[in-house]
C-alpha cells in the first residue's frame, strides 16, 4: 500500500513538471513571435458625406455667383469667378455700344440725313465726304454683333463654369486622398525588458 502512494505521487509530480515546462515553452515561443511582427490597426473615423452638400453648393452658385465656393470654403476663387465674369461682362457692354454707334448711324444714313458722327472730324467740322462709308457702316455692325454674341456665350460659358466648380468642390471634399491601406515597417522598443520588435505595421482608413 505504501508502494502505491509512492508510485502515484512520483506521477503526479512528473505530470504537473512536464506541464510546467510545455507553458514555458509556449510562452518562449509567444514572445520570440511578437519580436517577429507587430501588426497595429488604427481606425479613423470619417465625417459623416452629406448627399446634398453638392447640390447645395451649385444652387448657391446658381443664385449668386461665388457663393457656392464660399459655401465649400475656397474663398480664394471669388475673385477669380467675379474677376472672369467682369471681364465678360466688360466685352459684352463695349461690343455693345460699338454696335448701336454704327447702326444709328447706318439708320440714320438710309433716312438720308449726312449728319451722323462720321460725317464730322476731331474738331466738329462737317466733312463732305464720311470718314465711314455705308458700306463700312455695315461691316462693322456684323463684326460688333458678332463680337457682342460671342462675349455673352463666354459670359454664360463662366457662369456655368461657375456652379460646376462648387459642385465638383463639394463632391472631392467629402472624399479622404489618402490611402486606404498602407503597410509600413515598424520600430518598438519594450519597456519592460528593453529589447527591441521588429515588424510591420498595417493602417486601414475608412
Amino acid at each position: 500500500m505504501p508502494n502505491k502512494f509512492l508510485i502515484t505521487s512520483v506521477l503526479l509530480f512528473i505530470s504537473c513538471f512536464s506541464l510546467l515546462a510545455q507553458d514555458k515553452n509556449n510562452d518562449e515561443k509567444l514572445g520570440e513571435f511578437s519580436k517577429e511582427i507587430v501588426v497595429d490597426s488604427i481606425i479613423k473615423v470619417k465625417k459623416p458625406i452629406n448627399p446634398l452638400s453638392p447640390a447645395k453648393a451649385a444652387f448657391y452658385s446658381a443664385i449668386l455667383p461665388g457663393l457656392g465656393q464660399a459655401y465649400n470654403k475656397k474663398y480664394w476663387k471669388i475673385p477669380i469667378v467675379y474677376g472672369a465674369l467682369g471681364t465678360g461682362i466688360y466685352f459684352y457692354t463695349t461690343s455693345n455700344k460699338q454696335y448701336n454707334r454704327y447702326r444709328d448711324a447706318f439708320k440714320s444714313r438710309l433716312a438720308g440725313f449726312t449728319n451722323d458722327e462720321f460725317y464730322f472730324d476731331s474738331q466738329g467740322n462737317q466733312l463732305t465726304t464720311p470718314r465711314v462709308t455705308t458700306e463700312g457702316l455695315q461691316r462693322a455692325q456684323k463684326l460688333f454683333r458678332r463680337n457682342k454674341e460671342v462675349s455673352l456665350l463666354v459670359l454664360i460659358g463662366i457662369y456655368a463654369l461657375n456652379i460646376i466648380d462648387a459642385n465638383v468642390d463639394a463632391h472631392l471634399l467629402q472624399y479622404n486622398v489618402d490611402e486606404n491601406l498602407s503597410l509600413a515597417p515598424h520600430f518598438k522598443m519594450n519597456e519592460i525588458d528593453a529589447t527591441s520588435n521588429l515588424g510591420l505595421t498595417l493602417n486601414f482608413n475608412f
